[in-house]
Order: C-alpha cells, then structure tokens, then sequence
C-alpha cells in the first residue's frame, strides 16, 4: 500500500491533475454489496442514503480501507425520474446530498476523491418511449445541480448505451458546473461473439468520439452484458485509437451466473486481477470494478497499481 503521508501531497489536486500523475483505483460494486447487505429485489437502494445511511457506509468505507482512491456516491437512480417510481420525486436533494455526505465520511482523515454517480432515467426517449428530452434534461441538470453543490470532486454518468441521453446528461452536468465529467458507456458482446456494441448499437470508436465532442473529460466503460476485463482491455485500445481523453474502466466481476434466482458473480479477485495490467497497458487512468467484485477484489487492484507505479518511479 502507498504511503499515506506521501498520497497527502495530492489531496488538493483536483481529479484530472492526480489522473496524469498517476493511476488511480476506484471503487467495487454497490448494488450486488447492497442486496448482500438486505437490500430488497427491487426496492430502492438510493433511499437507503437517508434511511440506513450506517449500511451504505459500511460498504464504501470497506472499500477505502481496500485502497480506493475514488468513490462514486450510492446515487445511480437518484434522478426524479427514477424515485418517481418509489414515490419518491421530493427526494431526489436529500438522496443525492446524502450520497456526497455519506462518501465523505468513507474517506474520513484519508485523501480521495468522490463522484456524484448519475445513472440512466431507466426508460427510453421519445419516439422510443415515454420521457422528451426536456424532460430528461430537466431530471438530469436537478441530480447534477444538488451533486456539485454538495461538494463532489466530478459527475459520472455510468452504464449509458443512448448517446442522445449520455449527451443530455453531459450537458446537465457542465451547466451544474461539475468539475470533471465522466462518460461511462456499457456495451455487450454481439450475438456472434466478435463485437462490443451498447443495447442501442453504439460501437467504442463512435462512444468514444462522441464523448470527446460533447465535452467529457474522461472517457469510461462499466458494466454491460458479457464483458469482462479482457473485453474491457479490447474496448479501451477502440476508445484509445478514437479520442484523446483519459481512460477509465470498471469490468464486472467476471459473467454472472443463475443460481436460486438469482445472478451470481464468481470471479474471484485474484482471477480478475489478472488482466489488470493489461487494462492498465490499454490506457486506464481510473481502474476500478462493477457488479460482483467487493473490497477483496479493490484491494487486489490496489496491490497492483502500487507495483506498477513503484516500476514507473524507479525506472525514471
């Protein structure tokens, strides 16, 4: 593990500085440790920001003390749109405010730096579905607006697979002032096996090149059905040869599997570990993981972002 003393020096950096000096890692899962913690199929694990805060804790500070140096807040569907749906549109400042508050607390005396997770509304746009654009827009800039007013260090807008909505969300992010913007898209592997592209047909090179055009400043990629981290790495090197920005990749803890209901991830760390320097070969700036992985897996990561800074720094 690094020094402290000496990670200290950075702390008043903001994100994009500490990125050029160094990879960073970033946090684990939150909605599979949620449901591990009791976190009922289907229910609303944003409000659990304001109605068990301890248990929202718990896991993001285990992930501190695993050695992430980033914390994305428990506010993936906290936009009004989404708490629409648990009847909980008058919640979306004090949701969102707590989510900040909660992961500053994880951090406690230790440096780091905490995103404001915004994920998608959960439907579609018109002509698709139900929601204008306006409307859209409107939830997006609300969530964005209480995120940086709390005090994150930059927005994420995680699992996107509709530019048109990853563009919408960029945008309302920038007006809130956000001061640093992540694109995080989520693809699938093709029927075929040979391809990534999101639900909505979105290749990495067009991902990439519209989140440079729209103003993101770090490119991402989470989640999605069928990538692991060596598809990760391949997705990475697309995103590298289409835009300039810095990298950031958070693969699921390997393909999930069936088992009494539910989806079970089985990755172990040391087995998802293994492609990290690849990832990190293919450009990463931000090494972190989604669905399945927990602060075993995180701590993993850590071991092997020191190694390779360590070989950096000697080797200068």
């Amino acid at each position: 593990m690094l020094d402290l003393n000496s990670m200290a020096e950075n702390k008043h950096n903001t994100l994009l500085d500490a990125i050029v000096q160094r990879p960073l890692v970033g946090d684990g899962a939150m909605g599979t440790q949620l449901h591990a913690a009791g976190l009922e199929l289907g229910g609303c694990g944003e409000h659990w920001n304001v109605t068990h805060p301890d248990r929202v804790l718990a896991i993001q500070r285990g992930y501190v003390e695993a050695g992430a140096d980033c914390l994305i807040t428990q506010t993936f569907g906290a936009s009004s749109i989404n708490l629409t749906r648990y009847g909980l549109a008058d919640s979306v400042e004090a949701i969102n405010r707590a989510g900040v508050e909660i992961a500053r607390r994880a951090f406690g005396n230790r440096p780091g730096y905490v995103l404001g997770g915004m994920g998608p509304f959960g439907g579609l746009l018109k002509p698709l579905g139900t929601v204008t654009a306006e409307e859209a827009r409107a939830a997006f800039g609300q969530q964005a607006a209480v995120l940086v007013a709390a005090g994150v260090d930059g927005i994420i807008i995680e699992t996107q697979t509709s530019l048109e909505e990853l563009g919408l969300a960029i945008e309302a992010a920038h007006e809130a002032g956000a001061p640093c913007i992540v694109g995080s898209v989520a693809f699938d592997i093709t029927r075929n096996g040979l391809d990534a592209r999101t639900m909505m047909g979105v290749s990495p090179e067009k991902a990439a090149e519209f989140l440079q055009a729209s103003g993101a400043h770090v490119a991402a990629t989470n989640c999605g059905t069928g990538i692991d981290i060596e598809w990760m790495e391949k997705i990475l090197t697309r995103y590298r040869k289409a835009c300039n920005l810095p990298l950031m990749a958070k693969p699921n803890a390997g393909n999930p599997v069936l088992e009494g209901g539910r989806w079970v991830y089985k990755q172990s760390p040391q087995e998802m570990a293994a492609g990290l320097e690849k990832l990190l070969d293919a450009g990463a700036r931000i090494v972190g993981a989604c669905c399945g992985s927990t602060a075993a897996h995180i701590e993993l990561f850590r071991a092997i972002v020191d190694r390779r800074i360590a070989r950096q720094t000697y080797s200068r």
